[in-house]
């Protein structure tokens, strides 16, 4: 699948699009920092550089991949989320990364869920999450997708969680479901202000 052929997504705040030559300098910036660091970082230019590249070709390869994240607004980029399996992944994940500076506001969440839903209006019959143990940001977002650990499920290496994400029909028109709805309109609306730990 080429970039010019990989679906928009749109939510309330938020258009999903395929990565552009023009966002690799956020994504680059994020790869150097601490940010990344349960991500394989912080990574040198080239080894950046060689991500962003895998990113893109990852729609060729598997058909399908990483969003950026957009402001629909501003169209300001706020991080990707979207479907990742190089080789030897055992499964297809839902995966994501918010720029530092950008976290706490509700863009993972609300990225994740238009990102699930579309993979499974699509064929998908299951996703999990590779996270590391010590992310507890990532965790506590998988959780709130209703994302539980399959202790049975193939690791990536052995020193990543894996989180099952629910079935689609599992999912669908569920409670869970709708206090996802939910709290996205609490981050929409510009009075909202979260108290305590700032999540994605």
């Amino acid at each position: 699948m080429t970039l010019s052929r990989i679906p928009t997504l749109e939510t309330r705040r938020l258009s999903l699009r395929g990565p552009q030559p023009e966002d690799y300098p956020d994504f680059k910036a994020t790869f150097a920092s601490y940010r990344s660091r349960f991500m394989g970082g912080p990574l040198n230019a080239y080894e950046a550089w060689m991500l962003y590249a895998a990113e893109i070709g990852h729609w060729d390869i598997r058909g399908f991949g990483m969003w950026m994240i957009h402001d629909r607004d501003t169209d300001e980029t706020y991080g990707m989320a979207g479907g990742w399996q190089p080789a030897k992944w055992p499964e297809r994940e839902i995966a994501w990364i918010i720029w530092p500076d950008k976290a706490g506001k509700g863009y993972a969440l609300e990225a994740t869920h238009a990102v699930r839903k579309h993979y499974y209006a699509n064929g998908w019959d299951t996703a999990v999450s590779y996270i590391d143990p010590k992310n507890l940001d990532s965790i506590r977002l998988a959780e709130r997708l209703g994302a539980t650990k399959d202790a049975q499920a193939a690791t990536i290496d052995g020193s990543d969680a894996v989180y099952r994400h629910p079935s689609p029909a599992a999912l669908a028109d569920s409670q869970l479901a709708h206090g996802i709805e939910m709290e996205i309109g609490h981050y929409a609306n510009p009075m909202f202000k979260p108290k305590g730990w700032a999540l994605d």
